[in-house]
């Protein structure tokens, strides 16, 4: 009987190793000539794709053709008949990776990329075998993924079930809790003890074991299962396992270092066989790139790869085709700091006559940052630059704001990357609502929004009978309210939920005409239980929706009114949101990864919120090294042009504090790198404040005192007795206190900055055990200048100013 003809890409006859008979024959159809698509590659990118047997780890750095390395490799393994498309395993990241891989394979080999079922994401792929394989794991073939929102429920009904406090004990914690042990290859029977006793007094892995019992009862699976499960498979059912070996004749994994430990765990079971049969795997990725430490991913995974994979070859692709040779200088200077890196340099060949050198600016505060970026990109427009070749990459989200405000009053179209725009977050839209229905007692949307918000007890069944109510007698919804709970339809404990927000919304509506609108704000947030209810929230996104609340708070001290902010905001919203018109970028230095921009600016360059308190506290020096990475990751996104920028004093959670600037400044290269010429509206960062170093090139620091930023702190100098939301408090802490003004310097709680400037040896020395009013005890564990660094007991490290301190 005849064989069936197979495709001309793949060939008849079987695969071999090296290609065999299905190679040569290409071969020689071709007429021994190079295949069009090896035409413009560079010496290493044709390595990393000719390089078919073995074990193979691509180092591909930012902007050097990682994407056209990875398909043509699977197109030459196809042209060249080393393998059937069903035979080839490529995992990448996200959908539109695996879409984007799959469009750029077909235009290099036609249709035979249709015969590729095993490209896709590791949950797709994962999917796909526990369908297969279901019953080997206690499921049928046609179970249901659960999302999100059914896993949180689910874990409700479980805690409820064991008689624990839902409120307490939330179930969206846990939930989290279960996703990053399933990241980490763990279940209920392995989890750290320490972790089992950290939720329901000790019954963590109780629930966990009870969460699985009840999946598998419902024929469900989470997405943390896709890949948990085929583990356990592989691992219980070898013969399988050597099955898929067979099968899978190449590996390649595309964003290598962004895996996880489960991840790490099922491409290993996978990939390594036994001795003598190929190892045909291809990892790509850059360690430089890795800055998703924050959800589970391991670079160990990618700087270990050899020796998993004794033998292995190593490409590395330095060659950048993005950036000029000053972006590509200062990034390498800044990585090279770090010790945990398999190491490899960036750089170029393009000559550029405009090329210029890393621009680092300071500026007062964050009002004028986002002032002077602004103008920047209003010069860069007047020379017919396009927005949309324009990115503003920030550390954290609550600094979108600022630009955000900046540019409607500039008229400058912006796109928010990654996320809605400032005013339109979840947290915001509900503190609006708040202050909107405070502001404007008929506006039944945001009555609705609220009235339940955080949870009252007030279910759509009352709100139902209010809408009912309010439309029967052509009355808001609040003046409804009002005079509902004067009768007997509703039930009592409805009825006294909602007399309480009655009596609040009263309360606040009496406030409004007398009190700051500032004060009142927070006042509203904090007895409306608002605040509390995300303090309590222990998902990853909670600290983050606190920061933007505080940062709501400080963008209505420019306006005189309640009322006038909210029209402000309305403004806001109406700007125009086109995705097709020309307009700059905003985003977080995590949602730029991949992308490029003619002009870059990185604002907010300081210490404590870049690198990030919160990931050196947690991490230590792997959160610093992924900081740094994050700080790479930024600056590479720059093909032309790259703006840093620090400011002398930020807002952060609701506290004016006097900042230092970032460590990374101080490792960039002055060869790449020049400090602007400020002028006078930008000084600040002089030799009187912070002096050694380099880049206080800028304006004396006493030109600082005729600066907008400057008239604007003396007219708020009340801000210096205000605690975290900005209500006065008696706590010492440390902040920008404006009771003086003149040449001679800031005050600091009291100490002026110019008494102790870093040009003069400090009063202390190494070991020295020190207070510091709001981070307690620590002793000192390095000196530069006039900055300590210091180990607190309980704040961890920080630096500070030696004027903050004294020895206990």
């Amino acid at each position: 009987m005849a064989r069936k003809p197979q495709p001309p890409v793949a060939a008849a006859g079987r695969p071999g190793a090296g290609g065999g008979i299905a190679a040569r024959a290409m071969a020689a159809r071709d007429g021994g000539k190079r295949p069009d698509y090896l035409a413009g590659l560079n010496p290493e990118q044709t390595e990393a794709v000719e390089t078919l047997e073995g074990p193979v780890l691509v180092l591909a750095g930012a902007g050097t053709g990682k994407t056209r390395v990875l398909t043509t490799r699977i197109a030459h393994i196809l042209n060249t008949g080393r393998a059937f498309p069903s035979q080839i395993l490529a995992v990448t990241f996200t959908n539109k990776a695996a879409r984007e891989m799959k469009e750029r394979i077909a235009l290099l080999v036609g249709g035979a990329v249709e015969g590729m079922p095993w490209l896709g994401t590791f949950h797709s792929i994962g999917v796909k075998l526990l369908r297969r394989h279901a019953e080997l794991v206690g499921l049928s073939s046609d179970f249901t993924i659960l999302d999100t929102d059914d896993v949180v429920r689910l874990i409700k009904q479980l805690i409820q079930a064991e008689g624990l406090d839902d409120k307490r004990w939330p179930a969206k914690q846990f939930a989290g809790m279960i996703d990053t042990w399933k990241n980490k290859g763990l279940g209920p029977a392995d989890i750290p003890e320490g972790d089992a006793r950290a939720f329901a007094n000790g019954r963590g892995r109780d629930l966990y074991f009870a969460y699985q019992a009840r999946l598998s009862t419902l024929n469900a699976c989470d997405f943390g299962d896709l890949l948990m499960h085929p583990i356990a498979i592989f691992r219980k059912n070898p013969d399988l396992l050597k099955e898929y070996h067979g099968r899978f004749r190449y590996i390649l994994v595309d964003e290598y270092q962004d895996t996880n430990t489960a991840q790490y765990m099922w491409l290993r079971l996978l990939a390594q066989r036994s001795k003598g049969e190929p190892q045909n795997v291809c990892c790509v990725g850059d360690d430089d790139q890795s800055i998703y430490g924050w959800r589970g991913a391991e670079v160990d995974n990618i700087l270990r790869f050899e020796k998993d994979f004794p033998g292995a070859k190593v490409i590395k692709l330095e060659r950048n085709y993005r950036s000029t040779e000053h972006i590509l200088g200062a990034a390498a200077h800044l990585i090279a700091h770090n010790e945990g890196r398999l190491g490899k340099t960036l750089f170029t060949d393009r000559t550029d006559p405009d090329d210029v050198k890393v621009q680092v600016h300071a500026s007062w505060d964050s009002e004028e940052e986002a002032r002077a970026i602004g103008e920047e990109i209003e010069q860069l427009q007047r020379g017919k630059h396009l927005l949309n070749d324009m990115a503003i990459l920030v550390r954290a989200s609550f600094q979108m704001r600022e630009f955000e405000d900046r540019f409607v009053t500039l008229g400058l179209n912006y796109r928010v990357i990654g996320g809605p725009r400032f005013y339109e977050r979840l947290e915001i839209r509900d503190a609006m609502a708040y202050f909107r229905l405070i502001a404007q007692p008929a506006d039944d949307l945001a009555f609705e929004r609220i009235i339940n918000t955080p949870k009252r007890g007030l279910g759509d069944t009352t709100v139902r009978a209010l809408h009912d109510y309010a439309r029967a007698r052509d009355i808001p919804m609040l003046a409804a309210a009002a005079d509902i709970i004067e009768t007997d339809e509703l039930k009592p404990k409805a009825r006294k939920a909602l007399f309480d927000v009655i009596q609040s919304f009263r309360r606040w509506q009496e406030l409004l005409e007398n009190t700051p609108h500032t004060e009142l704000a927070e006042q509203i947030l904090e007895e409306s239980g608002y605040t509390d209810m995300w303090k309590n929230d222990k998902s990853a996104e909670a600290p983050g929706r606190l920061e933007n609340l505080k940062e709501l708070i400080r963008s209505m001290e420019s306006f005189e009114s309640m009322r006038g902010f909210l029209e402000h905001v309305s403004l806001v919203m109406d700007a125009e949101t086109n995705e097709n018109l020309d307009a700059v970028s905003i985003m977080t230095l995590h949602s730029a990864k991949g992308l490029e921009f003619d002009t870059v600016f990185l604002p907010g360059w300081e210490e404590g919120l870049f690198p990030h308190q919160r990931s050196l506290d947690e991490s230590g020096r792997a959160g610093l090294e992924e900081e740094r990475r994050l700080a790479y990751v930024g600056i590479t996104r720059a093909k032309r042009r790259c703006h840093i920028w620090f400011v002398s004093n930020r807002r952060i959670h609701g506290l004016w504090q006097s900042t230092l600037p970032s460590r990374f400044l101080d490792e960039l290269p002055e060869t790449h790198v020049e400090v602007a010429e400020m002028e006078q509206s930008y000084g600040g960062y002089g030799r009187g404040g912070y002096g050694q170093s380099r880049f206080d090139k800028a304006e004396p620091f006493a030109n600082s005192y005729s600066t907008p930023g400057w008239k604007r702190a003396q007219a708020n100098k009340t801000d210096a007795t205000r605690d975290n939301w900005g209500t006065r408090s008696g706590h010492a802490v440390e902040r920008i206190g404006y009771g003086e003004s003149g040449p001679k310097g800031r005050t600091i709680d009291g100490e002026l900055v110019a008494k102790s400037t870093s040009s003069q040896p400090s009063r202390f020395t190494l070991g020295d055990r020190v207070f510091h009013m709001k981070f307690g005890n620590g002793n000192i564990t390095g000196i530069e200048g006039n900055k300590l660094t210091i180990d607190f007991d309980r704040a961890g490290q920080k630096r500070v100013l030696d004027g903050f301190v004294e020895r206990v």
